[in-house]
């Protein structure tokens, strides 16, 4: 395994880092017997793959129903000081929910301390308003930290470029988990802003939300050759020293088997990933149009700006994708997300855009007489069943 310093907490961190968010019985509580023994079994395996590897970083939430319970049953069996063990709350307009449900993710776990605490969510400016003002839940993470219950205090984030830069430049966290890999990049400003604030810098779910590629089109297979997309994706990402960790969703133990094959590519990752970039780039020109690859995002308003509260740049975004490297099953997950994922996906799919006059919000792009019929063709190509977001199902 290789580690890398985790921003200003100076914690070795492995490149790989174990989520709990795929493994656990159920996405809500549910009474420690109703946990099925294999289910318990397959995480505990998982885990102990993790170690054997070397991935001694532990990530989970609150908000992943019985993954902290079930942790807590085999955590506690290992020396704490050979751990990094991270839990993430949501933070609440009333910081008392807050301490609240960390006391409770404590509990679950069976351990006197975590090392990573992450405010869960700060995804628009109302939310890192709980957190900041005066007796919000910062405070709150603090007074765990004086506690000796906290050592070092981060943040989540599924917000905009604008609301994770600004959360960042508070100089109030440690560390960021945000989005961010080869098919979505728009947040590498944030990572800059990390970089310069010295935060540890942690990729949420580069293998699922960076284009389900554990399931990949066969065409993106090709691209990607001799890479595997999944393997392709952690080198790219890893490529760059700003980024310290990448989070494998695991839902069993040989779920990490893959992406370690990234870990002998390190020295030679230029010289690798500079054909396959190449040909990304060129199969998304020779589909989209060269000029329309380079400058759809140009003059596109935000969704709150936007008739109907659309999300046009990420509708258009997923429509290059399925275009382009017939990336349309993941296209479907996201998009039918659109409507369903409050402030974690925001805004609305075109349903009904043919009924909208998005003249003026289209004012300052370039396409704006291409762009209402590219998005009656994205939602006839990726419409379908609404989708939840998995800790709501």
């Amino acid at each position: 395994m290789e580690y890398r310093r985790f921003g200003r907490t100076e914690l070795e961190m492995p490149v790989f880092s174990c989520g709990g968010m795929r493994y656990q019985y159920k996405w809500k509580d549910v009474p420690n017997w109703q946990i099925p023994q294999e289910n318990q079994r397959n995480l505990e395996a998982t885990i102990n793959r993790a170690l054997e590897v070397g991935i001694n970083h532990i990530e989970t939430a609150r908000g992943y129903g019985t993954s902290e319970m079930q942790l807590g049953k085999i955590l506690p069996k290992f020396p704490r000081d050979k751990l990094i063990i991270q839990t993430k709350v949501s933070p609440k307009e009333d910081p008392k929910q807050f301490r609240d449900q960390f006391n409770q993710s404590l509990k679950f776990l069976r351990l006197d301390y975590v090392d990573l605490l992450g405010l869960h969510g700060i995804n628009t400016d109302e939310i890192l308003d709980y957190c900041i003002r005066p007796g919000g839940c910062l405070d709150e993470a603090l007074k765990l930290q004086q506690q000796g219950k906290v050592r070092f205090i981060g943040f989540s984030t599924h917000g905009s470029t604008k609301v994770i830069q600004k959360t960042i430049e508070t100089d109030c966290f440690d560390y960021v988990n945000l989005h961010w890999y080869y098919i979505n990049q728009t947040n590498w400003p944030a990572i800059e802003t990390a970089k310069k604030h010295d935060l540890g810098v942690f990729i949420i779910s580069p293998s699922d939300k960076g284009g389900k590629l554990y399931d990949p089109p066969e065409k993106l297979v090709k691209l990607c050759q001799p890479l595997s997309p999944m393997v392709f994706n952690d080198l790219f990402c890893l490529s760059h020293p700003q980024v310290h960790t990448l989070s494998l969703g695991a839902a069993r133990a040989t779920d990490f088997d893959e992406h370690l094959k990234t870990i002998s590519l390190f020295e030679d990752a230029q010289t690798i990933l500079e054909p396959i970039l190449t040909r990304l780039e060129e199969e998304a020109k020779k589909t989209l149009g060269e000029d329309w690859f380079k400058t759809w995002e140009h003059g596109l308003p935000e969704h709150q700006a936007t008739p109907g509260n659309i999300n046009i740049k990420t509708i258009l975004w997923l429509r290059n994708l399925a275009l382009s490297y017939d990336m349309v099953e993941y296209g479907k997950k996201r998009y039918n997300l659109l409507g369903n994922g409050g402030h974690w996906f925001p805004g609305q799919n075109a349903e009904n855009v043919q009924k909208l006059d998005l003249s003026q919000a289209l004012i300052h792009s370039p396409h704006r007489d291409k762009i209402p019929d590219f998005l009656v063709d994205a939602h006839d190509l990726l419409g379908g069943e609404s989708v939840q977001r998995l800790s709501q199902s």
